[in-house]
């Protein structure tokens, strides 16, 4: 950012140099434009600065994260081979007709919406009465 008061800078002393006067209506705006031009050099520098302390503070925040998520993450990892296979079942979405892969112990609770990932449509309803047969969906399939 440096570069930025050395171009105002430069501009300035090329104004006085030519003997602009701050009298006549353009070296009025002349003047009037360089000082913007040297207000938007202090902004842009400030910006940069407080930029840069952002991006300090969130790269420790996330090492602190990944920290805390090694501590959680190493202690309870899910092995498929004690905990039981995980079962899905491909579903297409009514609205977008996008597939979905839906944990086949969610297509029995009777509290829980089934929502498409990609339109936010609703799949399954909680509300639906009796839809969990296999007729009701044809094109159903287990992995």
């Amino acid at each position: 950012m440096k570069y930025l008061f050395e171009e105002v800078a430069y501009l300035k002393g090329l104004a006085e140099g030519m003997d602009i006067s701050s009298e006549s209506k353009e070296g009025k705006i002349i003047h009037k434009i360089i000082d913007v031009l040297d207000s938007f050099a202090d902004a842009i520098v400030e910006l940069d600065e407080e930029q840069a302390d952002l991006t300090e503070y969130v790269e420790s925040i996330d090492e602190d994260l990944c920290d805390i998520e090694d501590d959680i993450y190493s202690d309870s990892e899910i092995d498929e081979d004690e905990e039981g296979d995980l079962s899905f079942i491909e579903m297409e979405c009514p609205n977008c007709k996008d597939l979905v892969e839906v944990d086949e112990e969610l297509l029995y609770d009777d509290e829980v919406d089934i929502v498409c990932p990609n339109c936010q449509g609703i799949i399954l309803s909680a509300d639906d009465e009796d839809c969990m047969c296999i007729d009701c969906y044809d094109d159903i399939d287990e992995n």
